[in-house]
């Protein structure tokens, strides 16, 4: 039975802007720190998979200083897992209260998916209680039971290194040629790629501009027959959704040549 495999952040919620961003400059005022990041500054950010290695990227001589942190590197990795649990709660909270939607067809392909009977997870560098809790705020609880999840420091290299899906693959004993990844992200997508999955990109805010020349299918979301409607960016595969992307369309796009293998 194939598997649909779902990045977590700016995919089952556009939870960059409004989630994250949000709990690390909460975050950063309770412990004191000397910084808070702007959209845009986030915005680069975001090319460093994991939230502990974005908070990793503050510590500079000039920022430790500033800071009055310790300099001996293991203290460092205490105060950075220590700013990153609270930061996941912050974030947590932030979702169990309703204010961050999931992206439009997220729910309705679950659904389509779970009742053909193929195997959902998500792969995601954010830390795993963060991904539970957006899962099952955007497909409730029975649906989001029935995923496997596989998050954080599960693997050693983050994206757009593709062990986080080589590790998936493994673990739901499937091939490049049984699975399909919805991302949203350019290093999301080159670390699919690199593993051989085809990729459905549904692009957010953050990442509209991204280079997605490899990916199968490109849309503005995955959209919805009542609701938003999918607009087609590219079209790698030769698969054109009409309004929202269906559970069809994604098996055309699995039984399509691999063209990352052809190429």
């Amino acid at each position: 039975m194939p598997a649909l495999i779902f990045d977590c952040d700016g995919v089952l919620a556009d939870t960059e802007r409004h989630g994250h961003l949000p709990a690390f400059n909460a975050t950063f005022v309770e412990f004191g720190l000397p910084v808070q990041w702007s959209e845009e500054e986030y915005a680069e950010k975001l090319h460093i998979g994991g939230g502990k290695e974005r908070l990793t990227s503050l510590l500079t001589p000039e920022f430790v200083q500033a800071a009055g942190l310790p300099t001996d590197p293991a203290e460092q990795r205490e105060a950075v897992a220590s700013w990153h649990r609270r930061k996941t709660q912050i974030y947590t909270d932030l979702i169990a209260s309703g204010t961050l939607p999931a992206r439009p067809g997220i729910a309705r392909i679950v659904d389509e998916a779970a009742t053909a009977g193929w195997m959902l997870a998500v792969a995601s560098t954010s830390a795993e209680p963060s991904v539970r809790a957006v899962l099952q705020h955007a497909v409730g609880p029975s649906l989001a039971a029935q995923f496997q999840v596989f998050a954080g420091d599960i693997v050693a290299a983050k994206k757009p290194a593709p062990d986080i899906y080589v590790y998936a693959l493994e673990n739901l004993g499937l091939t490049e040629d049984e699975a399909i990844v919805i991302e949203d992200s350019n290093n999301g997508l080159r670390a699919s790629c690199a593993a051989g999955l085809r990729t459905v990109v549904t692009v957010s805010s953050y990442t509209a501009d991204e280079d997605f020349e490899p990916a199968a299918l490109v849309v503005s979301s995955l959209g919805d027959p009542d609701g938003e409607s999918a607009i087609v960016l590219r079209s790698r595969a030769g698969v054109v959704p009409h309004g929202f992307v269906t559970l069809d369309d994604v098996l055309s796009i699995l039984r399509s040549p691999n063209q990352e293998e052809e190429s």
